[in-house]
Parts: structure tokens; C-alpha cells; sequence
């Protein structure tokens, strides 16, 4: 694939999750965001050809995007089953074959490294953790479970955190080489929602372990 626009337009065919549960704070991430990260991990020798796990992935848009830009084999791994359904059908769409979708709780970081070994990029969207129905520390357990699977990650935090989380993963054993400022919109999902579209301030870190 030549033109990142391209990503872009194949990404926005994804469905977002039918039921969002706000405890698991399922948004989708949009799909400009996601090519623009994607494209960026490519960029970098972290997409093609390599061994590719979506950690939290929801309705596979991450996953999906790092197999078309020819990831060797990608795992989306996700705890509901109606999200890797929706996953699921938008691979089978989109014609790729090389995609495996796991139910896991990503907790149980033992047995799902079992099923995937050890894969070269982990590239993840985990809770924000900034809404009060959501586990607070739910991207640590992220963090712990891609640091446990990738020898390279990239990660979606929230900027204001961006301190803490570096110094999380190189307590974990992981360098951040890179980070990425975006502009994240997160649109109207829940009831308790007021605004149409809140434009929440993200970065993307990419680390490195061993």
C-alpha cells in the first residue's frame, strides 16, 4: 500500500462495537488516528513482515490496519466476544487471512503468551482509565502484558500521564525511543456523554525491550 489516505479510507469501513461498555471503555479509535500511527510504526520496520499483536483490540481496527500494511501475522486479542466478532467480520471483508482473533483476558498474561509467543510489535489502545465507571488501572495491566509480548510496542496514553507511563515501562525493562502526539476525537458513546465530540490530547510512545 502506497498512500497512508488509502489506509485511511479501508479503515473507516470498521464498524465501531455494536453495545460499548463503559467500564471497558470501548471507543473505536478513529481511523485517520489509527493509519496515522500505523503508518508510523511501518515507517519505523515495525509492520511488515513482522509478528503483530493488538492488545484490547476492540473491533480490530489497529490489527486490521497493521495486516494490510502487511504484517506477516497479527493477533487481536480482545476479552468481549461481541467485539471480536464485529473484528472478525470486518477482516473476512476486507479479504485478509492472516489475522487470528484470541478471547483473552490480557491478565493472564501467562497462558496468552503461550498461544502467541513472543511477537515483534504490540501496538495498543489501552483504557484511558479517565472515566469514573472505568478500572483505573486497567493500562498498567496493558503495559505489563505488552511489555510480557512485544519487543517493540506502541502505546496510546493519555498525554498528561506521558511521565508516568515512560517511567512504567522502564521499570518494565523498555526504552522509549519515539513518541507521537495526537489529537484523539472520542464521540458522543454513552448516555452520560454531553458533547456531540471531545478532541482529548493523546501520545503514542514506542518502546523498546532488550
Amino acid at each position: 500500500m502506497r498512500r497512508k489516505r488509502h489506509l485511511e479510507m479501508l479503515l473507516e469501513r470498521i464498524p465501531p462495537h455494536p453495545h460499548p461498555d463503559p467500564g471497558l471503555e470501548q471507543y473505536l479509535t478513529p481511523a485517520h488516528v489509527a493509519a496515522e500511527v500505523l503508518w508510523a510504526a511501518r515507517t519505523m520496520g515495525d509492520i511488515e513482515g513482522k509478528t503483530v499483536a493488538d492488545l484490547g483490540c476492540g473491533t480490530g481496527i489497529l490489527g486490521i490496519g497493521a495486516a494490510l500494511l502487511g504484517a506477516e501475522r497479527v493477533y487481536c486479542v480482545d476479552v468481549d466476544a461481541a467485539a471480536l466478532e464485529v473484528a472478525e467480520g470486518a477482516s473476512e471483508d476486507l479479504g485478509l487471512g492472516n489475522i487470528q482473533f484470541i478471547k483473552a483476558d490480557i491478565r493472564d498474561q501467562g497462558d496468552l503468551v503461550r498461544v502467541t509467543g513472543r511477537v515483534d510489535t504490540v501496538i495498543q489502545n489501552p483504557p484511558f482509565g479517565s472515566q469514573e465507571r472505568a478500572d483505573r488501572g486497567a493500562d498498567r495491566v496493558f503495559m505489563e502484558a505488552a511489555s510480557a509480548m512485544g519487543r517493540v510496542v506502541y502505546s496510546f496514553h493519555m498525554a498528561g500521564s506521558e511521565d508516568f507511563v515512560r517511567r512504567y515501562y522502564e521499570g518494565l525493562g523498555g526504552r522509549v525511543t519515539h513518541r507521537l502526539p495526537v489529537e484523539f476525537p472520542i464521540r458522543r458513546t454513552y448516555s452520560f456523554h454531553r458533547m456531540e465530540v471531545s478532541n482529548v490530547d493523546v501520545v503514542v510512545v514506542r518502546v523498546v525491550f532488550g
